[in-house]
């Protein structure tokens, strides 16, 4: 039978593809911005300023900016090296959707891709050029190739299984065979393509979405720790002796850094503490924050794995706190 043999978790911001002089820019946006404080409740940057521990103002000095960011560069490279050396033979990727496959027209709650392949274009959503500035654009482009489309390699006959297998056992899922007609694949697997796999040797991904960003069909905690536990099944039911990992994109806290909450959702992941997973307060699960629940899906399907390593860095960019919790974890 197929195996699960190996866990990542690895943050996707465009942060993580920001160069030193680049990093002081994000105040730009962040200041734009609508935000949601700790308890998940709409505030403005300015009300975020207001409130924010001023040690937060050093913090982000651009020396400091520059250290967190080496730290995160230094994980992103441990992870890179983590998936080459587990041999395997497929990698399942969980990542949410933002207006980029899925949109107001239809958007399910979990999907999975069953294409014999899978495009990242050369080509920005359109969506982000319309909503960011151009040096952000710019930045955001290391998610897509240099110089055309290519195509890279999905495990056609594990997500086919995946999708029967799970349909029966209870989870009605959304199924694509391709991409809208003009897009490239969204950044959540995007990512994986371009910065975790070796670009030369690409593995064959099984994608992956859950809507974890938009109201109202969003899957609960519970639930996406119980499609976890569910993959590991359906996967271990696959024929053959294949090696599979699975990968958890996004994530931690952002736009607003919440380090206690994000060191106790890592905590509970290495801990195996699924009643606190499962239970995780919904009003700090808005907007970027909501990818906290790949990691929750994750937990679920590596549950007979240990977590053997992480790193997190508080990415503080601006005095009011805001930025993303950069998180990097794997579990064999």
């Amino acid at each position: 039978m197929a195996k699960i043999v190996l866990g990542l978790g690895t943050s996707h911001t465009p942060m993580l593809l920001a160069s030193d002089a680049t990093l002081e820019r994000f105040r730009e946006t962040d200041e734009k911005m609508k935000h949601r404080d700790k308890e998940g409740r709409r505030v403005t940057y300015g009300d975020l300023l207001e409130k924010a521990d001023p040690k937060l103002g050093p913090l982000v000095a651009p020396r400091h900016l520059v250290e967190r960011q080496n730290v995160a560069r230094t994980a992103m490279a441990h992870l890179r090296k983590a998936l080459a050396a587990a041999n395997i033979d497929t990698l399942v990727v969980m990542g949410d959707d933002q207006n980029e496959s899925y949109k107001e027209d239809c958007r399910p709650a979990f999907a999975i891709y069953y294409g014999a392949t899978i495009q990242n274009s050369n080509e920005q959503h359109e969506e982000y050029r319309k909503r960011f500035p151009e040096w952000y654009v710019q930045n955001r482009q290391g998610f897509f190739e240099d110089e055309g489309p290519r195509d890279y390699p999905v495990h056609r006959e594990l997500a086919v299984h995946l999708i029967e297998s799970l349909m029966d056992m209870g989870f009605d899922l959304a199924a694509s065979e391709r991409l809208p007609k003009g897009e490239g694949e969204g950044h959540a697997i995007a990512y994986v393509h371009r910065r975790v796999m070796d670009p030369a040797e690409p593995i064959a991904a099984v994608p992956i979405f859950l809507n974890t960003y938009f109201p109202p069909n969003q899957p609960r905690p519970k639930r996406c720790y119980e499609f976890g536990k569910a993959l590991r099944k359906a996967i271990e039911s696959f024929p053959g002796e294949q090696r599979i990992g699975m990968l958890a994109s996004g994530g931690l806290s952002h736009f607003l850094v919440d380090e206690d909450f994000d060191r106790a959702v890592l905590k509970a992941c290495a801990d195996k503490d699924s009643r606190f997973l499962q239970n995780l307060p919904r009003n700090k699960l808005h907007a970027g924050s909501s990818e906290i629940l790949n990691w929750v899906a994750l937990a679920g399907a590596v549950e007979h794995l240990e977590m053997n390593w992480f790193e997190y860095v508080p990415g503080y960019r601006t005095p009011a706190g805001t930025g993303t919790g950069l998180s990097f974890a794997s579990w064999v």
